[in-house]
């Protein structure tokens, strides 16, 4: 997901106090073939108005995040002094010429940004039988503004409380063959964070949504062991770290003088970084039945990476990082980090150097550069002429298996069926 520049870049007509005069939607999409059976491990859910509801303690209520209805006629989120957007890039269904803006009401967004009914509706239009469903612009894509966004710890608490168990018990619980439950993690203490992680694990959470670089959030580094903690409880309990990129608030450094699609084209590089730099830490060899799944990077990067991982593995007396290690680096990472295509074709040809059972797909609706309603198509092209069992191992399996997300024989034998 890329934000564009729009007055400086791309010279669009807006509105008064910077909304588009005009909000545009596709005529509705038919109901797309489903050759496959496709799970996705990046799509986002704009969080929906009522999410606090209930859901706070009562000392909580009237500092609960909440939607006020702006002047200007803007719908605005409000919570301790931050106002986040209500529909980051939540732009799908709409118009190129208009899809770079923020929507700033739920109106100006397909409803199954914010609806789980109507998602499931969407995702049955694209040929998408499960998803796994990250934050969006409220909390940050690792919760992180839930948090950091607030100096009283005990309203955070609260309001990531809240998300989670909205996640789970509507998100997710209202169609829990559809939604992999993803929760947003404690950043203020390890202990803590690997105490909601067990607890969370135990309610039927899946995955956890963690920030790429804490360190670029003013949190500890992965080298410092202060996460260690954390890092236990998720291999104890089998919880998938999933690192979506932009999750630390920093994108891959770009000339400010180059235009925004320089960032566009370079946004796989922050996948690269974050997995190097969490190769490194070594956690996964602390943790060796760690799992790390990295959102929207792409899978370009990867065999290069291997080899380069090889090349420097060669002078490994002189660096001394992985002495005393039986495996090498390369083999760390095929074995504790899966990655995920959203338009690889040419790189899929390499999957054999990535390892087919460390690849999935996904859809990233309801973003920019999201494959909806054509996902069905977009992999097609991007598998044609595979083996039967690696085209099901990256469509679904590896999915299904890496987030225990079990699927009815009867779906997986005829992805039409459901």
């Amino acid at each position: 997901m890329v934000v564009l520049n729009d007055e400086q870049k791309r010279g669009l007509t807006r509105g008064a106090q910077g909304r588009p005069k005009t909000v545009t939607f596709l005529p509705e999409p038919q109901r797309r073939a489903r050759p496959y059976l496709l799970i996705s491990v990046d799509d986002h859910v704009v969080e929906p108005p009522h999410l606090f509801e209930g859901r706070v303690p009562e000392r909580f209520v009237e500092r609960a995040p909440r939607i006020i209805e702006e002047d200007d006629g803007r719908q605005q989120w409000h919570f301790d002094g931050t106002q986040p957007n209500v529909g980051l890039n939540a732009v799908v269904g709409r118009p190129v010429l208009e899809a770079s803006f923020e929507p700033s009401r739920f109106d100006e967004m397909r409803k199954g940004a914010w609806d789980i009914d109507a998602r499931v509706h969407d995702m049955d239009l694209n040929g998408v039988y499960a998803s796994v469903c990250f934050p969006s612009a409220l909390p940050g894509f690792a919760g992180q503004r839930l948090q950091l966004g607030t100096k009283d710890e005990a309203l955070a608490d609260a309001v990531v409380r809240a998300w989670n168990d909205w996640h789970l018990e509507e998100w997710a619980g209202t169609h829990p063959d559809r939604i992999i439950p993803v929760q947003i993690p404690w950043l203020l203490d390890p202990q803590k964070a690997a105490s909601m992680i067990r607890e969370n694990a135990s309610r039927g959470f899946r995955a956890v949504t963690f920030p790429e670089a804490p360190e670029k959030l003013g949190l500890p580094s992965l080298h410092t062991g202060h996460w260690d903690p954390f890092m236990a409880a998720c291999e104890e309990t089998g919880t998938v770290i999933c690192l979506h990129i932009g999750s630390a608030s920093s994108p891959p450094p770009v000339n400010p003088e180059a235009p925004p699609d320089a960032l566009g084209v370079l946004f796989f590089a922050s996948a690269m970084f974050s997995a190097v730099d969490w190769l490194y830490s070594l956690l996964p060899l602390k943790f060796p039945g760690l799992k790390i799944c990295l959102s929207e990077g792409g899978i370009a990067w990867v065999p290069g990476l291997l080899d380069r991982l090889d090349h420097v593995a060669r002078y490994q007396e002189l660096y001394g990082t992985w002495d005393g290690y039986e495996l090498s680096p390369a083999e760390v990472l095929q074995r504790n980090f899966w990655f995920c295509a959203l338009e690889d074709p040419s790189n899929m040809q390499l999957r054999h150097r990535i390892g087919v059972e460390n690849i999935c797909v996904e859809s990233d609706y309801p973003h920019l550069d999201s494959t909806w309603p054509n996902t069905q198509r977009m992999v097609g092209e991007a598998l044609t002429g595979f083996p039967p069992d690696e085209v099901r191992k990256i469509t679904w399996q590896n999915a299904a298996r890496l987030f225990d997300h079990p699927v009815p024989a009867a779906v997986a034998a005829d992805p039409e069926s459901y």
